[in-house]
């Protein structure tokens, strides 16, 4: 119910959506008051959740809390449904962190920045509407208002092959959203009663057979999202094209509603079909590790081989959602949170680096650690992170997954064991093609120079060493190749903080949704015993299928559909 009478989910949702109505009306031509205002609608929506979530979120319940129900149009079920729970909770953090860095992130847009800032806060509000829409016509609503700003801040905003980028991601993201409304149709008309609210969906017995349709459809639409292999080509082209804040929203917020979708819908709502998709998944993940992996080696593109590096650590996510673990689903979480803010922090910092040298060509880049020694540390820094150093949050999600894997008493034991050693594969490519590109961009001497430094400006000043980028040498000293700045240290920090935070104590995040993950894996077990029980036969056990193990020796306990 809602805290104190008061609608604070909405109010949250809302703040940034209302704030955006205002920009047109400020009297600002230069952008300088607009970009002040954007920053500031997202500091106080980010503190209201913070609040919020403090005074009126109970960790220890994996119940939807903060529930509003307004009747929006009750002859069809559709209502202004809204709450949270241990899924959604940290992932609308993230979002609102992420989405509030990135603003800041943006501070030199100077091309129609009131349009700019305009779509950044209806992003923000649409990002959040996904995760805490409670109804479903609502989620797809909210899914399919997200889509439009991205294309528009990409089309305008990117590179020279913006149009071609946005576009590509527009049809395959919407083409894919489809699949989110047949699904929710069908599963809203199934039954006596006509509803598009969750918790009701999830009461409902569908058939096998719609069970595995409704899946099917259902992963399709969060694969495009979550950037499954074959489903994301989009990505690399998406972030090959976006300005670096519209990169740390991709990357650091968007991706995750994919797994989010897969927790949400496909694991709670359907947990009869997830035991036959979930070697399906498995396998999915390891094949994103890996060919995500060797794809983002061979980039020469700065920011495509971090989108590459995206798609393989997405796998992760889909090998812990698919383990019947408890430690395997609290991973998968737990991956998405530290990618969120890894993934973030590098494209922010790939985005200030290219400030500099205008250029994402590595090939072009080379021994600007000396000229830029801060974007140097903290690119390293979260070069570390994302390759899964000790002590840094990605370490911590994937070591779950891999337990979760390992310990999963579902697969058969060969299953497990390759499982593991194919994803401990992509495990090595990490650290070659991340450490490869930092060697290239800030340690090597990049292409052959063909310009001519016999200057007397440049002889006279020896002492300050000169910077080669490309075809254009100049000083470090120089303006456009200044180090960070006071602004970008405080952004790369915020998140570098948070990202070592979790990584030395992961109970920070952890805490806030373990109890969720462990009712939605028990009632997933507890699926996989009702079926085991009433049809011994249904798997073989072989290679690719689970074992049925006696029910007996099962301990389940939770919720149980």
């Amino acid at each position: 119910m809602m805290a104190d009478g008061f609608p604070w989910l909405t109010a949250i949702i809302l703040l940034p959506l209302v704030a955006s109505a205002f920009i047109p009306l400020l009297p600002d031509k230069e952008g300088k008051l607009v970009r002040w205002y954007a920053l500031g609608v997202g500091i106080a929506d980010f503190v209201l959740m913070c609040y919020t979530f403090w005074h009126h979120y109970d960790a220890s319940s994996a119940t939807f809390q903060l529930v509003e129900k307004y009747d929006w149009v009750p002859q069809i079920g559709f209502s202004w449904a809204v709450s949270v729970d241990g899924i959604s909770m940290p992932l609308v953090l993230l979002a609102g962190f992420v989405t509030t860095l990135s603003m800041l992130a943006a501070w030199q847009v100077n091309l129609k920045p009131r349009l700019f800032y305009f779509l950044m806060l209806v992003l923000y509000s649409a990002q959040i509407g996904v995760f805490v829409a409670q109804d479903l016509l609502l989620f797809f609503i909210m899914w399919e208002l997200e889509l439009v700003p991205v294309y528009l801040l990409v089309s305008i905003w990117g590179g020279q092959k913006r149009r071609y980028a946005a576009t590509k991601f527009l049809l395959y993201t919407a083409a894919a959203s489809i699949f989110i409304l047949i699904a929710g149709l069908a599963m809203a008309l199934y039954g006596d009663n006509t509803t598009f609210d969750i918790v009701e969906l999830g009461a409902k017995n569908y058939p096998l057979a719609l069970e595995l349709l409704l899946y099917a459809g259902l992963l399709i639409a969060f694969g495009v999202k979550l950037a499954i292999f074959p489903l994301h080509t989009w990505l690399p082209d998406a972030h090959g094209e976006a300005s670096a804040p519209v990169s740390m929203i991709l990357a650091g917020v968007l991706l995750k509603m994919g797994g989010y979708g897969l927790i949400r819908l496909n694991l709670e709502l359907l947990p009869d079909a997830h035991i036959y998709f979930a070697p399906v998944l498995a396998t999915l993940g390891v094949i994103n590790i890996i060919y995500g992996g060797l794809n983002s080696f061979a980039q020469t593109h700065m920011k495509r081989r971090l989108a590459y590096s995206s798609v393989s650590h997405m796998g992760f996510v889909l090998l812990g959602i698919a383990s019947f673990t408890d430690v395997g689903v609290s991973g998968a979480m737990l991956q998405m949170l530290s990618h969120g803010l890894i993934a973030a922090v590098l494209f922010f910092l790939a985005g200030v680096t290219y400030d500099r040298t205008h250029t994402m060509a590595m090939d072009n880049l080379g021994g600007i650690g000396q000229a830029m020694p801060k974007v140097f540390a903290l690119f390293t820094a979260g070069t570390m992170a994302s390759l899964a150093l000790p002590g840094m949050s990605g370490f911590v999600s994937e070591l779950k997954v891999f337990i979760g894997v390992t310990t999963s008493d579902i697969y058969s034991p060969t299953f497990c064991t390759v499982m593991v050693f194919l994803a401990a594969v992509g495990v090595i490519l990490t650290p070659i093609y991340l450490l490869s590109m930092l060697r290239q961009v800030f340690y090597g001497t990049g292409a052959e120079l063909s310009c001519n430094i016999n200057n007397g400006a440049y002889q006279n000043q020896e002492d300050e060493g000169t910077a080669c980028f490309g075809t254009d040498c100049l000083l470090p000293g120089e303006a456009v190749y200044r180090d960070a700045s006071v602004r970008e240290v405080f952004i790369a920090v915020s998140f570098l903080v948070l990202i070592i935070g979790v990584g030395v104590y992961p109970k920070i995040a952890t805490q806030l949704y373990d109890v969720k993950t462990v009712a939605v894996n028990t009632q997933v077990r507890q699926s996989y015993t009702q079926i085991a029980q009433s049809n011994p036969q249904i798997y073989a056990k072989g290679f690719f299928t689970p074992q049925i193990v006696e029910p007996e020796v099962m301990a389940i306990s939770g919720v149980i559909k």
